[in-house]
């Protein structure tokens, strides 16, 4: 586990935090000499519960924690730790293009495909998130991400070949990202053929590795090809290993489906990688919490609280000084006077 800043820029900031413990002191110096003018400064130091100087350290600590949550936050803490797969929310992103009507995994390449992203949804737990995309010359975002396996089963299901001509992985890949945007680990499932014939695999690579997006693929077909509707189609596992162990995943070779099924099983297992907390909010709501709880210890000391623990004369000049101190005081508040 490790420690990033976003934006480390905004840590100069913190030479702030040394100008505040001097402005405080000189301060306080300085109020220290003007109540020596108070005919009964030493009465404040007998008043339960004010300790001028103690408090007031008191107070610049909760300062100094304030302003450096809030500088932390504006640099953008994060915190980098493996996470298992959980964590991490999926896109299955089913290649329907005409060359996974392919026969050589029965009954052909499409249904094996979709059984197994099926089975995959199943054994997921149940708190993770996925969304289902097909494509081929251009994607399709068949189910935002969700946590429905119910759902996200019958929209498998009901994937069909694409009329559309092509295979464009990129495209894919580029739509993936946008249903995984918000989310800070993200992972592709990828189930193709690897018949590339628009874009080039480059470009999903790059996009892939911009966008910290690990991408899983599972070549869907043999290599000594199977026939479909325009004739015989291979599967091309070169494209495949590039995008996958190019942006840290894995590439998987499934020839039937119960070794589809078992690679999907792998992904599971092996998605585990350095996820990022950004702290950002967090830190802001701790501080938010602690000015709070600034505020409160300043004020609770009530006219009323005070009412119960004076007995004793107090001039005119004392009572201004304690006011100036930041409580809401008078000479009136005092009936206990002699």
């Amino acid at each position: 586990m490790y420690i990033s800043f976003t934006h480390p820029g905004n840590l100069w900031f913190l030479f702030a935090i040394p100008i505040l413990i001097f402005l405080h002191f000189f301060s306080l110096k300085s109020i220290k000499k003007s109540s020596l003018k108070f005919a009964n400064f030493e009465a404040i130091s007998r008043i339960k519960g004010i300790d001028i100087y103690s408090k007031n350290i008191f107070v610049l600590i909760l300062d100094i924690l304030f302003v450096s949550l809030l500088i932390m936050a504006v640099s953008g803490l994060t915190i980098h730790k493996e996470v298992d797969a959980s964590s991490f929310s999926f896109v299955i992103a089913i290649d329907n293009s005409e060359s996974m009507s392919a026969v050589d995994l029965p009954p052909d390449r499409i249904s094996a495909a979709k059984e197994t992203a099926i089975d995959f949804v199943s054994n997921l737990p149940f708190e993770t998130y996925v969304g289902v995309l097909s494509f081929s010359g251009s994607s399709k975002i068949e189910k935002e991400l969700t946590k429905d396996k119910q759902e996200l089963k019958a929209v498998i299901e009901e994937i069909e070949l694409s009329s559309e001509g092509g295979t464009d992985i990129y495209d894919a890949v580029l739509n993936s990202e946008a249903i995984l945007r918000d989310r800070d680990n993200k992972a592709i499932i990828l189930l193709s053929d690897g018949q590339i014939n628009i874009g080039n695999i480059k470009e999903a690579v790059d996009y892939g590795i911009d966008n910290q997006i690990i991408i899983h693929t599972i070549g869907v077909g043999t290599v000594e090809g199977g026939s479909a509707s325009f004739g015989m189609s291979k599967l091309d596992e070169e494209s495949l290993k590039s995008l996958a162990y190019s942006t840290g995943g894995s590439y998987f070779r499934a020839e039937d489906k119960t070794a589809l099924k078992n690679s999907f099983d792998s992904i599971v297992g092996k998605t585990r990688k350095l996820g990022s907390i950004n702290l950002s909010l967090y830190l802001i709501m701790t501080g938010i919490i602690l000015f709070l709880i600034k505020q409160f210890l300043v004020g609770i000391r009530s006219i009323g609280w005070w009412e119960k623990n004076f007995s004793y004369s107090i001039s005119d000049d004392t009572v201004s000084f304690i006011r100036f101190m930041g409580y809401k005081l008078s000479k009136a508040d005092f009936p206990y006077e002699t």
